[in-house]
């Protein structure tokens, strides 16, 4: 598994690619229910040295994430062309409950969470981005360990 960090480290232009498009807003996390379907949400990344989401404690998908499913991060797209491209991650999510980890979170925030609110890191395990040029598309793959 690979922090965010380390996925920039290895990465830089896909990673500056996906902070960008991650911080254009809400953003949609795919997990697996405990039935095998899918379920999609919409959320808030957070990117720091990690890739950081809150959540209500009682969410479904925050229980898809600690039940071990893995998820799929996909940024908002603007329009049905492609907009200014697209981006996504998957992984596994790892719940944190230390204070400082959740002090990193809250500074590198763009929104007051609550304090009831848990937290989860999203390792990047796999990378995907698409813009389009001309009418043709660009896509660039990233996977760790490849």
């Amino acid at each position: 598994m690979s922090s965010w960090a380390e996925f920039a480290q290895q990465a830089p232009h896909l990673a500056a690619f996906g902070a960008e498009r991650f911080a254009s807003g809400v953003a949609y996390l795919a997990t697996v229910t405990a039935q095998g379907t899918p379920r999609l949400h919409p959320v808030t990344p957070i990117i720091a040295d990690e890739l950081y989401l809150f959540m209500e404690p009682t969410s479904p998908k925050g229980k898809d994430l600690q039940r071990g499913s893995g998820y799929s991060l996909h940024c908002n797209v603007a329009d049905s062309s492609g907009g200014s491209g697209e981006f996504y991650v998957r992984g596994h999510a790892r719940l944190l409950t230390g204070p400082n980890e959740r002090a990193k979170a809250i500074q590198a925030a763009s929104y007051t969470p609550a304090d009831r609110y848990i937290l989860f890191a999203l390792s990047v395990e796999t990378a995907f981005m698409n813009v389009y040029v001309d009418g043709t598309a660009t896509p660039q793959r990233w996977q760790v360990g490849a």
